[in-house]
This record gives structure tokens, C-alpha cells and sequence, in this order.
């Protein structure tokens, strides 16, 4: 593909070959190469054959027989699944969560079906064709759902034993996010100071009251009307550099002001769709933001256009993993990211609980964005 080719592609939603350090979502099927991870699927998968038997069976004798024919058909099907989903991890790594979940839970159930289909003669030789198939069937979804069993443990152990790491790594999501908007705000100061000196000493008092959000603690939540306070900062800024060229439609009629999320959230979107949308066009803009309740959610809808010579940088898709990272790490699969390409406008749309606040006092309510 030729370089002109690359740079007429659509703003892309997530490169998904990016590295986990550049917010790109870990992988979900579990690191089978080491062997620590398979001998806890190993012990995990066993247990659950070894209570299968007993609970299924009769009496003692019984449990062995049930147990023997279980084995072997399991093992041979565990070890196997194991080997294959090693380097398959791999290969998967940033591909979308359905199919890593269809890749996971179905390797083990294609394997447990040759494996089946190979043995079921021999451990049942009076079974009739249909039976047969019917028979291997059975063990086929039962092999997919204990890969589904066995994934999302190990998933979820990660996430319980490794809380520090999660904190970690969403400190450093969020530091990342601020030098990138301090930086250009201040470019935009220089670009005003001989030319406009009022204008530049605006923007300075108002970068004054958001270096106070920097100095937040990154792992506090904030109430949702703050941060929207802090996006009509930000476009305040913007708008003395634009001029005429963008314009902004808040529709927060019905937003829940105290429903909590993370700081600076919100503002790489905005700020996503001031350089994306609005400074590559040649013709004035407007930048739609509709924030209000779905359900239990809250929802934030942000359309901007998409300009005639598409942006090739890197920005878009930094902020819209950052975000969806962060979204992931501090709602789970609660927290929501979705973007969408429709009549020459580019669309985001962020979903998470709806979780109040107790209202509190911090200095951050004489913030003026119309100043």
C-alpha cells in the first residue's frame, strides 16, 4: 500500500497491533507458554472433571469408570489446547475481544471434537452413528465452556491479585494526558503574544485554574460537572485560536452533574475533535456534545466533522485507547468507548455508571468558562 493510499484511509478507531504500553488492551487468552498458567489450568480443568464424576456417578465404582472414560478424553484435549493457544495468544494479541473469546473457547471445543471423534468408537463401540455424533457434540461444548471457565478465572485472578499494577498503570494513563494539553495550550499563548496580548493573558488566568486539576490526585474521581467545567476551559482556550472557524453546541440539559469519573475523561476527546475535526478544515465548524442519562449510564455523545484532508497523525488513536483504558480500569466492562464515521461526521460515544457523589467543596467551583 503506497503512502498516499495510507494517508486517504478514515481516521482509524485503534491500530490494533499497538502495544500494551501504548494502550492497547491486553491480551485475553492467558499466557499458556508459561508454565506456571498451565498448571493451573491443568489443576483447574482436573478438579472439575474429578467433581464431575463423583456428583454424576453412583457409587464408587461407578465414579472410576466415569472418571476413566472422562480422561481420556480430557487430557488429551487439555494438553492439546494448551499447545495450540500458546502461540495463538500471540497471534491475537489486539485483535477484537470476540474474536479472542471465539479463538479461546473455540480451539478447545474443535479439539475436544477430533479428540471425540477418534476415541467415541473405542470407549462406546455399540453407540449407533447418530448417537455417536450426538455424543462428541456434547463434549465439544463442553470443552468450549470450560475454556470459557478457565479464561475468564484466570482474568479475573489477575485483576484481584494485581491491584497496584492497575493503579499503576491508570496513573501513568492519566499523566500522559496532561503535558499534551498543557504543551499546546501554551503554543497557543506564544502564537498570541505579539499579536494579540489580551487575548494570551485570558488564556494564562485561565490555564491557572486548571493546573489545580493537575495537582489532583490521578486516582480520584471527580463529579461530572466538573469536568465539564473543564472542558469549556479548554474550548474557551481554543476558541481564542479558532476564532470563527469552530463553534460549540453543549445540550447538558439533562446531565447528571454529580455522577463520578475519572479526571480529565472527557477533555482528549474535545480536544480530538478541535484538531481532527475543526483545524484541518478550511471552512468554519461545529463541534455537538449531548451529554445525558441511558438507563443506569450516562452517556456522552461527541460529533465533529471530519475534514477534507484527513489528519495522519497518531493523536486520535492515543486518546481513544487512553480513554478506553481508563474507562476499562476504572469501571470494568461497565465503562464503554465507541466511535462511528456517518454523513462526514466522525462520532464518540462514551458510556458509564451512574454512580453519585457526595457533594463536596474544592475550590474548583469559581471556575469561569465564559471568562
Amino acid at each position: 500500500m503506497t503512502d498516499e493510499r495510507r494517508s486517504a484511509r478514515p481516521i482509524p478507531e485503534m491500530d490494533p497491533v499497538r502495544r500494551a504500553t501504548d494502550g492497547a488492551e491486553a491480551a485475553l487468552i492467558p499466557d499458556f507458554c508459561n508454565m506456571r498458567v498451565a498448571l493451573r489450568a491443568f489443576v483447574l480443568v482436573n478438579f472439575g472433571c474429578v467433581l464431575g464424576a463423583a456428583l454424576f456417578a453412583t457409587g464408587p465404582v461407578e465414579t472410576w469408570l466415569v472418571l476413566g472414560r472422562s480422561v481420556a478424553i480430557v487430557e488429551p484435549t487439555l494438553i492439546l489446547s494448551l499447545i495450540a493457544l500458546c502461540p495463538l495468544r500471540r497471534w491475537f494479541a489486539g485483535e477484537p475481544r470476540r474474536l479472542q473469546w471465539l479463538v479461546g473457547a473455540g480451539v478447545p471445543g474443535l479439539i475436544a471434537g477430533a479428540v471425540g471423534a477418534a476415541l467415541g468408537p473405542v470407549l462406546h463401540p455399540a453407540m449407533y452413528p447418530l448417537e455417536l455424533a450426538y455424543w462428541v457434540l456434547v463434549r465439544s461444548l463442553a470443552a468450549a465452556a470450560s475454556a470459557v471457565v478457565v479464561i475468564e478465572w484466570m482474568r479475573l485472578r489477575t485483576v484481584a491479585l494485581q491491584p497496584s499494577q492497575a493503579e499503576g498503570r491508570l496513573q501513568a494513563l492519566q499523566a500522559r494526558i496532561r503535558p499534551h494539553f498543557l504543551f499546546n495550550s501554551l503554543n497557543t499563548v506564544l502564537g498570541l503574544m505579539r499579536s494579540d496580548v489580551r487575548s494570551a493573558e485570558r488564556i494564562l488566568e485561565n490555564l491557572s485554574d486548571l493546573f489545580r486539576v493537575f495537582m489532583r490526585d490521578s486516582r480520584e474521581l471527580i463529579p461530572l460537572d466538573e469536568e465539564v467545567l473543564l472542558c469549556k476551559e479548554y474550548l474557551s482556550i481554543e476558541q481564542v485560536r479558532m476564532a470563527e472557524r469552530m463553534s460549540v453546541d453543549w445540550k447538558v440539559e439533562d446531565m447528571p452533574g454529580d455522577a463520578l469519573l475519572p479526571s480529565l475523561l472527557l477533555q482528549p476527546l474535545i480536544e480530538n475533535a478541535v484538531h481532527h475535526g475543526i483545524e484541518g478544515r478550511s471552512t468554519p465548524g461545529e463541534i455537538a456534545i449531548t451529554i445525558g442519562r441511558a438507563g443506569d449510564r450516562v452517556r456522552v455523545h461527541i460529533v465533529n466533522p471530519i475534514p477534507e484532508a484527513l489528519a495522519t497523525r497518531s493523536g486520535n488513536q492515543m486518546a481513544l485507547s487512553n480513554v478506553r483504558e481508563r474507562l476499562s480500569l476504572t469501571f470494568d466492562a461497565e465503562g464503554q468507548l465507541s466511535t462511528s464515521v456517518e454523513d462526514g461526521q466522525f462520532r464518540v460515544t462514551v458510556l458509564f455508571p451512574y454512580r453519585k457523589e457526595r457533594r463536596r467543596r474544592d475550590g474548583r467551583t469559581h471556575l469561569n468558562p465564559d471568562r
